[in-house]
């Protein structure tokens, strides 16, 4: 791998459960000097340790406190204490206010606390929180999802990725991705509501975001269960005029300015805002 590169492994999508071949939001950042672990939802520890041990995850980034986000983080913690894993310190865990605790409610089974903070070493985000894992910069944002929620921005090299987590089309998101080169967005929505509020992404709402953002390229991912991915991507690519994937796990994709390997199957990896076989979408960049 080489110095200034980072790639993108989809560990998981699915939502609001897993499948029996996908399991919930997970991705993995590599490269840049860290490994970060990005939504912790149920099936995504399986998946991580093809890739990597919990002790080799240099930091672990939760979007909202959903279950199909969040869950492994009970199983982590068992993993990181009372197991194989032996730790030299703490994981720093970065996640939206009350995460220590609301994990430590569910482990609590007796008068005293469960040690979390033994596991993780919690910072809890804000907008506009910043942190430097490696040589990979990482910007937080809050979004629109009727709770406490965040988007990730991931630099490093001069590439981007920008997560939007869990949210309604917003103005904090569309910020955060200005000109990035890939916008890994959610699309769970059918349709959008008709009336009351609004906490996700359509296809078209992705579409219209990353164009709005000038992103390079546009992953769609977290769709909902009344959607194929298929669907998904042809709504967006109706919108979209950059090139338009679906985060299957096992997916991985890549800043590189040259292709890569696969760690699943061989295969080539995608290039950010480079479609397969194609040429760089103009993202700004030349």
């Amino acid at each position: 791998m080489i110095s200034d590169g980072f790639q993108l492994t989809v560990l998981g999508s699915a939502t609001p459960y897993a499948t029996e071949d996908n399991p919930c939001s997970g991705y993995l950042l590599t490269g840049a000097g860290a490994r970060v672990w990005v939504d912790a939802g149920s099936g995504t520890l399986a998946r991580l340790q093809r890739y990597a041990r919990l002790d080799e995850v240099d930091a672990i980034w939760i979007s909202h406190l959903h279950a199909d986000h969040t869950a492994d983080l009970l199983t982590a913690y068992y993993a990181a204490l009372f197991a194989d894993i032996r730790l030299a310190a703490p994981i720093p865990l970065y996640g939206p206010p009350g995460i220590a605790d609301r994990l430590a409610h569910f482990l609590t089974n007796g008068p005293t606390r469960s040690p979390v903070e033994a596991a993780f070493a919690v910072q809890e985000l804000y907008d506009g929180h910043e942190v430097r894992i490696g040589e990979l910069a990482l910007t937080s944002r809050a979004v629109e999802h009727g709770m406490p929620a965040f988007a990730l921005r991931a630099e490093a090299g001069g590439r981007s990725l920008v997560y939007s987590g869990d949210t309604a089309p917003c103005a904090n998101l569309t910020e955060l991705a200005e000109e990035c080169d890939t916008l890994l967005c959610e699309a769970e929505s059918n349709q959008a509501p008709a009336e009351g509020e609004q906490v996700h992404h359509t296809p078209e709402d992705a579409a219209d975001t990353a164009t709005a953002a000038r992103a390079g390229r546009l992953i769609v991912t977290h769709v909902g269960r009344f959607l194929t991915p298929e669907q998904a991507v042809a709504r967006a690519e109706a919108r979209f005029d950059g090139p338009v994937d679906h985060a299957e796990p096992g997916e991985v994709f890549s800043n590189h300015r040259s292709r890569g390997r696969s760690t699943r199957s061989g295969q080539p990896t995608r290039p950010w805002g480079v479609p397969p076989g194609g040429r760089r979408a103009s993202n700004g960049e030349g």
